[in-house]
């Protein structure tokens, strides 16, 4: 009894000590800068707009979506930029920035702007000001179409001599790219109420134009082996569906595939396999390859080897459905 009462006050002294390393740490809160609370507007010749984000690269594609967006265009915030310091560091919350490459938004790319403050605000947020003189805007916009339209002429040129393939896959792609041009146009008309674009719209016509004279031109044979017969159907079903012709004529507009499959019988558990090695090869009026691939499938059936072979075109119409008719084709249609 009496070592207890003699190690009581032991105790405690310890119990006391360890309490009293214990620190309570307080996080100050975050300053909010001025030109977050009350930050610069929009006048006739600039554009502000604040962005916030988990990063200051989300926050800047955020800002600028905002920018865009009282342009009265709707935007996506994606975003693919680098930012160089102009003053002060990059770990600096007041630093200046510029940007040297080209911010994108869905519909326009913004490619003359200022980063002028940036600031985490803690918690995973960070805010930034960004600014974007209007002339200079426009003119980085009227520069980039400009551009851009140069291109493609010079590639049309250089394709002069090539196959409608060839072709048809350079007008889908440039036509795509410029699916966005009109929103565009109408952020250039309300940066500068005088122009309106409309040789560009001319110029996107044409494309237009000349894909779609591809597209009612251009035609396609199909012949294979007798193991392959049955192929042929799901492979016209995928050209139909691209709006693609098929007949047996001649001409520069005209190709043809053919079909070589090596079938195989085997057993499975109670199932009869037809086992296929498929060639496809695509040829020009010239007879040179322009696409080709390579395809293994099995066909399985309980019930007879010829419903096991017809379980191939089955499947291959089941990947034409799944990948598209251009990668089993190995041609860009």
């Amino acid at each position: 009894m009496k070592q207890i009462i003699f190690l009581l006050p032991v105790i405690l002294l310890l119990l006391g000590g360890c309490s009293a390393d214990k620190k309570v740490v307080v996080a100050k809160p975050k300053t909010i800068p001025t030109w977050y609370s009350n930050p610069t507007k929009s006048d006739a010749n600039d554009l502000y707009a604040l962005g916030e984000g988990t990063n200051q690269k989300d926050a800047i594609a955020n800002a600028l979506s905002f920018m865009a967006s009282t342009l009265s265009v709707s935007v996506s915030s994606s975003f693919d930029a680098e930012v160089t310091v102009r003053e002060g560091s990059s770990e600096s919350s007041d630093s200046h920035y510029v940007s040297k490459t080209q911010s994108r938004v869905k519909e326009i790319r913004i490619s003359s702007y200022e980063l002028l403050h940036s600031k985490s605000l803690g918690f995973k947020r960070y805010a930034v000001l960004v600014k974007s003189n209007k002339r200079k805007l426009f003119l980085s916009m009227k520069q980039e179409i400009e551009q851009n339209f140069s291109i493609i002429k010079q590639e049309e040129k250089r394709l002069q001599n090539s196959d409608a393939i060839t072709k048809l896959a350079f007008y889908r792609e440039k036509k795509k790219s410029l699916e966005n041009l009109p929103n565009t146009l109408i952020v250039m008309n309300v940066l500068n109420s005088g122009f309106y674009g409309d040789e560009y719209i001319r110029e996107t016509q044409n494309i237009s134009s000349s894909y779609q004279d591809i597209i009612q031109n251009i035609s396609f044979s199909i012949d294979s082996n007798s193991d392959a017969s049955n192929l042929k159907s799901p492979i016209a079903k995928g050209l139909s569906a691209k709006h693609l012709k098929l007949n047996n004529t001649n001409g520069k507009m005209h190709f043809n595939i053919t079909l070589n499959s090596k079938i195989v019988k085997a057993n499975s558990y109670g199932f009869i396999l037809a086992r296929s090695e498929i060639s496809i090869v695509t040829k020009d009026y010239k007879g040179s390859v322009v696409g080709s691939n390579a395809i293994n499938l099995v066909g399985q059936s309980s019930q007879g080897y010829e419903i096991a072979k017809q379980n191939v075109s089955y499947r291959l119409n089941a990947k034409i459905q799944k990948e598209g008719i251009a990668k089993v084709l190995g041609l860009d249609i």
